[in-house]
């Protein structure tokens, strides 16, 4: 691209209207300062951004209730964007399952460039807007899926391309991005702007947008899944044991909620084939273990709800 080509100075332009790009004015001095003082600077921008979060909370809520209704009615959350962005979905959805319990393929990150651009930059890929094409056909993204395009700048052609795609399929088309007014909102169903302003190093959107998209990111997935039951009293009881770790912390979580013994609450997992919903269940209402997989069913796996129908009996 020439350095005097229309396009390249559209883009120039472009850059220069979004906060995420501009420049702190205070602090031309960061190569002068002492390492403690930097620590300080640092920590005083990333204060900012549950601020910012926090801006955005009622688009949040929209976005959470969207979510949790599609995922309800059988649909998937499928998170992408490029570079950070990308990877910031990738590590939300794939905390999923050990957290919640779920299938690996309900919640779900793409990247532009594909897995290698997890751990390696493609970045040309996220100027294509036919880039989420192929993923879109391999998981035949529908109607009752949930689509979020992450973006700091809120304007890349990766994201808006998929946007558009996802509306074009019925999808819910949720945008999240870090800048205010942004072009991928425009594409969206419903738009999450966390304008956190300029970076401690500019342009270097991994630092305070990136600490949004983790923050908005983890409120999407953790709230959606806390309306559809995953927690119990503010504690995980959905999740799966896959190691001592996470065994030993349902053991506790058992134990904790229905106030009995470790051994106890052991046993009860041994006997509902380790499920901490069931095990609680038996507990708590002498539900026999065998009958707990069609109470949590009935109750659509609302252990809240399955207690009280047993216990209203």
């Amino acid at each position: 691209m020439s350095s005097d080509s229309p396009s390249l100075r559209a883009i120039i332009s472009e850059l220069e209207s979004l906060t995420t790009e501009s420049m702190l004015v205070d602090r031309a001095d960061l190569d002068t300062l002492a390492t403690r003082d930097l620590v300080d600077a640092m920590n005083l921008e990333d204060a900012r951004v549950p601020a910012a979060v926090a801006a955005a909370g009622d688009d949040i809520a929209r976005a959470v209730d969207g979510i949790a209704d599609r995922l309800r009615r059988g649909g998937r959350l499928i998170y992408l964007g490029a570079g950070t962005a990308g990877r910031v979905g990738v590590l939300d959805a794939s905390e999923c399952p050990p957290t919640f319990g779920t299938s690996p393929d309900l919640v779900v990150g793409l990247v532009a460039g594909g897995p290698g651009a997890i751990q390696t930059a493609v970045e040309g890929a996220e100027d294509d807007p036919d880039g989420s094409a192929a993923d879109f056909d391999r998981l035949a993204v529908g109607p009752m899926d949930v689509v979020v395009g992450i973006s700091a700048s809120g304007r890349t052609p990766y994201v808006t391309g998929a946007l558009d795609r996802a509306r074009a399929r019925g999808a819910l088309a949720i945008s999240v991005a870090a800048n205010a007014d942004s072009v991928i909102s425009r594409h969206a169903d419903v738009a999450i702007e966390t304008v956190v302003g300029p970076e401690f190093v500019s342009g270097s959107t991994r630092l305070k947008a990136g600490t949004a998209q983790k923050l908005v990111l983890n409120m999407l997935s953790t709230l959606s899944m806390i309306k559809l039951g995953k927690t119990y009293h503010g504690v995980m009881v959905d999740l799966q044991a896959t190691n001592e770790k996470l065994h030993a912390r349902s053991v506790r979580t058992v134990a904790t909620i229905t106030g009995c013994d470790y051994a106890t609450a052991a046993d009860a997992l041994t006997a509902v084939g380790g499920g901490v919903k069931p095990a609680i269940l038996t507990i708590l209402t002498g539900m026999p273990p065998a009958d707990t997989t069609a109470a949590l069913d009935d109750a659509q796996g609302i252990l809240r709800v399955a207690i009280g129908k047993a216990q209203a009996r």
